[in-house]
């Protein structure tokens, strides 16, 4: 004989205990997040000049402008060449910063040293920086010269401006990165470690083949939340190059904000975000067919 449960509609006082429950939070990404979404979304296919009143509506036409500018294009370029140039390393030197800490415990006095670039502000970080890259009596030159190797223009130079400011942003982001990994890195069990080692595996094997293969999942999510901290990277660029020499550096927040409060094309601008925000999308549907894949091997 079987027997049916019955589900009992949600009454009034209960879906007023929800209501009070998620409506702070709720209201709070309504206000902050929703309405200015949708607000940069109708000014994309304005006119609106930031200035005045009136403004009209411009259909497509400023996503048609932004992809035959060749600013965007060269924005659109250092964006993914900066994204590759923090999250690949910032991924790998904080994977195995956080192997040697989990090694050490995690209490170690050295976690604390690593996390204070990331608790800094990035303005304090980024005014230190400039006066490592001071070409003549700069620290990262004085160290070049000391190998006997030939200092760098840093900041100063096109071909050299934008992985200057991909070492600021990957120093700042490992101690990050590396907090990020010791939460995974804890729930590996140790005793697949200790059979391998009874197996006569070294500790470059082990970490081959127990620790890469179970943190990927992790490895992605990591991979993911760095690409869009690139993708947002702002104090950094504006203290040290301004987007410059030669626009070397802009980026495309960087573009939205020399568009819309500099030029106050804000309509451009906001079709420059939404664009920024679409790849951003794209990049978390990617990451999680990846990390779909990872959990189903």
């Amino acid at each position: 004989m079987t027997t049916k449960t019955i589900k009992h509609p949600l009454s009034a006082w209960h879906f007023l205990e929800v209501l009070l429950f998620i409506g702070p939070a709720a209201m709070f990404l309504i206000v902050f997040w929703i309405l200015p979404i949708l607000g940069s979304l109708g000014v994309s296919f304005t006119d609106w000049d930031f200035m005045s009143d009136g403004f009209q509506i411009t259909g497509i036409q400023n996503y048609r402008s932004l992809l035959r500018d060749k600013n965007f294009l060269s924005a659109m370029e250092h964006t993914l060449l900066f994204a590759c140039y923090t999250v690949l390393p910032g991924c790998g030197i904080g994977l195995i910063l956080a192997v040697l800490v989990h090694a050490a415990g995690r209490h170690t006095p050295y976690a604390a040293c690593l996390l204070a670039p990331w608790i800094t502000p990035t303005v304090a970080v980024s005014i230190v920086w400039i006066w490592i890259f001071e070409p003549d009596r700069g620290l990262a030159n004085g160290l070049l010269q000391w190998l006997g190797l030939r200092g760098l223009p840093w900041l100063q130079s096109s071909s050299t401006a934008l992985a200057a400011v991909s070492i600021v942003t990957v120093w700042k982001n490992l101690g990050y990165v590396m907090l990020l990994f010791l939460g995974p890195l804890s729930q590996i069990p140790k005793e697949y470690y200790e059979a391998a080692a009874l197996d006569g595996a070294g500790v470059l094997q082990r970490f081959r083949k127990i620790t890469l293969p179970l943190l990927a999942p992790s490895t992605c999510f990591v991979g993911l939340i760095m690409t869009v901290e690139s993708l947002r990277a702002y104090d950094q660029i504006q203290i040290l190059t301004q987007g410059g020499p030669a626009g070397s550096t802009r980026t495309l927040l960087y573009l939205y904000y020399q568009l819309g409060f500099e030029q106050f094309r804000m309509g451009q601008a906001a079709a420059a975000v939404v664009i920024l925000t679409i790849i951003g999308l794209f990049l978390a549907w990617v990451q999680n067919r990846v990390k779909g894949v990872f959990y189903e091997i």
